[in-house]
């Protein structure tokens, strides 16, 4: 159990910090947040995988298909929370 919540930590480091760096412009985030982000993306990318392709992780959870969809996940979370921010600041 310890080894799955620190992979689920790693892989969500690593695809939130891709995101960030494929994304333009400043992003204020700690690491915590990257973290953050690059497990909600795993899960948005997983359901994606799953909704389009109609497979889960029967085949393993660590999987260079799972890391890619990790990372898109990452980015479309953040490019929502981005314009959400964008939005929010110029109504305040």
């Amino acid at each position: 159990m310890l080894g799955l919540i620190l992979t689920l930590l790693l892989v969500g480091l690593v695809a939130g910090a891709l995101a960030r760096l494929l994304i333009p412009g400043r992003q204020e985030m700690s690491i915590a947040m990257t973290i953050v982000l690059g497990v909600v993306g795993s899960f948005v990318g997983g359901l994606l995988g799953y909704l389009l392709f109609n497979k889960d992780a029967s085949e393993g959870l660590l999987q260079p298909a799972g890391i890619i969809g990790s990372v898109i996940g990452a980015i479309l979370v953040l490019l929502v929370w981005s314009r959400l921010g964008a939005r929010r600041s110029v109504h305040s």
